[in-house]
């Protein structure tokens, strides 16, 4: 019996869910590959030396740009009490790409000879500004094309600066009433608890 109903279907799956498990995955087998191929042509302590190497210097690297982060929040919520926010110049520069100085360090900790030189390559302060930049680009276009209603129009309506520099939330609204006399409102009824 057809009662005109159409069948439900599954939502279609998207690219990311679909090629990331796969992309760990490749990344997974390439690592343990890597790392037997340099067991078998330096040694075993040799590559116990490096995981261990990678892990330290990771630690330290995360440990060193989580300091400088909670430095610059520290330094950032003084200024904004004493009011001078605009003397941001000069530590603001020193603290960008803390992101991706902590990323390295995490990459550095994980065992293997990619993440690792993954990790060595966000230690360089070039490459962090070049992905940051993109970051910021690819983030800002996002945000531009967000449709009414969704998330990124949320961020959007959350970006909207007062011009001394400090976060105004919330949102324009315009009525476009016929401007003209108002009437008077009459005496307004007591309060009742």
């Amino acid at each position: 019996m057809t009662t005109g109903a159409t069948t439900p279907t599954a939502p279609k799956r998207s690219r990311a869910r679909t090629f990331v498990p796969l992309g760990i995955a490749a990344w997974l087998v390439l690592e343990i590959w890597l790392l037997t191929l340099v067991a078998g042509a330096a040694g075993g302590l040799t590559v116990f030396a490096l995981l261990v190497a990678g892990g330290v210097l990771g630690a330290v690297v995360i440990k060193r740009a989580g300091r400088r982060a909670f430095r610059s929040l520290s330094d950032t919520i003084q200024r904004q009490q004493s009011g001078t926010a605009g003397t941001a110049g000069a530590e603001d520069a020193r603290s960008t790409g803390n992101g991706f100085l902590m990323l390295g360090g995490l990459l550095l900790m994980l065992p293997g000879l990619v993440s690792d030189a993954a990790g060595l390559l966000l230690l360089v302060p070039a490459v962090r500004t070049a992905l940051g930049r993109r970051a910021e680009r690819s983030l800002e276009r996002r945000m531009r094309q967000a449709s009414p209603g969704s998330l990124g129009d949320a961020f959007q309506q959350a970006r909207i600066h007062r011009p001394d520099g400090k976060i105004v939330r919330g949102e324009v609204v315009r009525e476009d009433a016929p401007t003209g006399p108002r009437p008077e409102p009459g005496p307004r009824p007591p309060l009742t608890s």
